[in-house]
């Protein structure tokens, strides 16, 4: 995994968020934070007259197992792939205008009460408030997480993302290019995060 100059920042602004989540400095500062060490959000945009897909390994986030409440990150400029140079120019310029609205973000809670503790694959249901374009939604999404041995979970999630729900406008020009409605792809392993 990439480590970039603003790591620090990000993990302020992801520890802060979860601050507000638990509702005071006491429930964080005993609590054993899990931060994501490596992860991945990709997206599949399948249209009558092309397909696009592109990734990024640069996923951050954490998950506070006691109060089950998460913050995760990406900069949307990281994503890679798409089928040119110029889609990505496209993508980041005229669509997700990353300059204006740098990064995603989705923070909430996992709604079953599970323990996070106990070995093996939980299938629950969180939800929260997913941020695209600067346009906050409050989503309910499925996914599963995993205990694994030696204090490692892991993390899926599949949803989908409607363009015009978070104002994200695609010229007429290129609509039969570009769905509608965009397939997204999180997966992540977390471990203790070093206090």
């Amino acid at each position: 995994m990439r480590i970039t100059t603003d790591l620090g920042t990000i993990r302020n602004i992801l520890t802060v968020s979860l601050v507000l989540l638990a509702g005071g400095w006491y429930t964080v500062a005993t609590a054993q934070l899990f931060e994501v060490a490596s992860g991945s959000i990709s997206f599949d945009s399948q249209a009558p007259l092309e397909r696009i897909r592109a990734s990024s390994d640069q996923l951050k986030g954490l998950i506070n197992p006691d109060t089950r409440q998460f913050a995760f990150s990406i900069e949307m400029n990281t994503f890679e792939g798409f089928n040119n140079p110029l889609q990505q120019v496209h993508f980041n310029e005229n669509y997700m205008e990353s300059r204006l609205y740098p990064e995603s973000t989705f923070t909430g809670k996992i709604i079953e009460e599970i323990d996070l503790s106990v070995p093996g694959d939980h299938e629950v249901r969180v939800k929260g408030w997913l941020t695209i374009h600067g346009v906050k939604r409050e989503r309910i999404l499925r996914g599963t997480i995993r205990r694994l041995p030696g204090d490692v979970i892991e993390i899926a999630c599949q949803f989908s993302v409607p363009l015009m729900e978070h104002d994200i406008r695609i010229p007429k020009v290129v609509q039969q290019k570009i769905a509608q409605s965009i397939a997204v792809e999180v997966q992540g392993q977390l471990v203790p995060r070093i206090q």
